[in-house]
Protein backbone atom coordinates (compact mmCIF):
# COMPACT_ATOMS: atom_id res chain seq x y z
CA UNK A 1 0.00 0.00 0.00
CA UNK A 2 2.68 2.54 1.05
CA UNK A 3 6.07 2.68 -0.63
CA UNK A 4 9.11 2.93 1.59
CA UNK A 5 12.22 4.85 0.62
CA UNK A 6 14.52 2.06 1.81
CA UNK A 7 15.26 -1.01 -0.31
CA UNK A 8 14.07 -4.43 0.77
CA UNK A 9 16.55 -6.40 2.87
CA UNK A 10 17.48 -8.67 -0.04
CA UNK A 11 18.14 -5.69 -2.29
CA UNK A 12 20.43 -4.06 0.29
CA UNK A 13 22.41 -7.26 0.70
CA UNK A 14 22.89 -7.56 -3.08
CA UNK A 15 24.05 -3.96 -3.33
CA UNK A 16 26.41 -4.13 -0.34
CA UNK A 17 28.09 -7.34 -1.52
CA UNK A 18 28.60 -5.90 -5.00
CA UNK A 19 30.63 -2.99 -3.64
CA UNK A 20 34.32 -3.40 -2.86
CA UNK A 21 34.86 -3.19 0.92
CA UNK A 22 36.68 -0.05 2.02
CA UNK A 23 39.40 -2.10 3.73
CA UNK A 24 40.28 -3.73 0.41
CA UNK A 25 40.60 -0.33 -1.26
CA UNK A 26 42.86 0.95 1.52
CA UNK A 27 44.99 -2.19 1.31
CA UNK A 28 45.32 -1.87 -2.47
CA UNK A 29 46.28 1.81 -2.24
CA UNK A 30 48.93 0.92 0.34
CA UNK A 31 50.32 -1.80 -1.90
CA UNK A 32 50.51 0.60 -4.85
CA UNK A 33 52.30 3.17 -2.69
CA UNK A 34 54.85 0.57 -1.52
CA UNK A 35 55.54 -0.38 -5.15
CA UNK A 36 56.12 3.24 -6.14
CA UNK A 37 58.53 3.81 -3.25
CA UNK A 38 60.45 0.57 -3.70
CA UNK A 39 60.80 1.07 -7.46
CA UNK A 40 62.10 4.61 -6.93
CA UNK A 41 64.64 3.26 -4.45
CA UNK A 42 65.63 0.49 -6.85
CA UNK A 43 66.17 3.07 -9.60
CA UNK A 44 68.72 4.85 -7.39
CA UNK A 45 70.94 1.80 -6.84
CA UNK A 46 74.22 1.64 -8.72
CA UNK A 47 75.58 -1.45 -10.51
CA UNK A 48 77.58 -2.60 -7.48
CA UNK A 49 74.58 -2.52 -5.16
CA UNK A 50 72.41 -4.28 -7.75
CA UNK A 51 75.02 -7.06 -7.97
CA UNK A 52 75.02 -7.29 -4.16
CA UNK A 53 71.27 -8.00 -4.16
CA UNK A 54 71.54 -10.33 -7.15
CA UNK A 55 69.89 -8.18 -9.82
CA UNK A 56 71.23 -7.25 -13.22
CA UNK A 57 70.86 -3.68 -14.40
CA UNK A 58 68.43 -4.85 -17.07
CA UNK A 59 66.24 -6.67 -14.52
CA UNK A 60 66.23 -3.56 -12.34
CA UNK A 61 65.29 -1.36 -15.31
CA UNK A 62 62.47 -3.73 -16.22
CA UNK A 63 61.09 -3.58 -12.67
CA UNK A 64 61.43 0.20 -12.44
CA UNK A 65 59.54 0.70 -15.72
CA UNK A 66 56.48 -1.22 -14.53
CA UNK A 67 53.42 0.86 -13.68
CA UNK A 68 52.49 0.88 -10.00
CA UNK A 69 49.43 -1.32 -10.53
CA UNK A 70 51.51 -4.21 -11.91
CA UNK A 71 53.09 -6.64 -9.50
Amino acid sequence: MFKTSQPATGDFHAISTALVPLGDIVHLAGEWYRRVVSRRQLAELDARLLRDIGLSQEAARTEVRKPFWRA
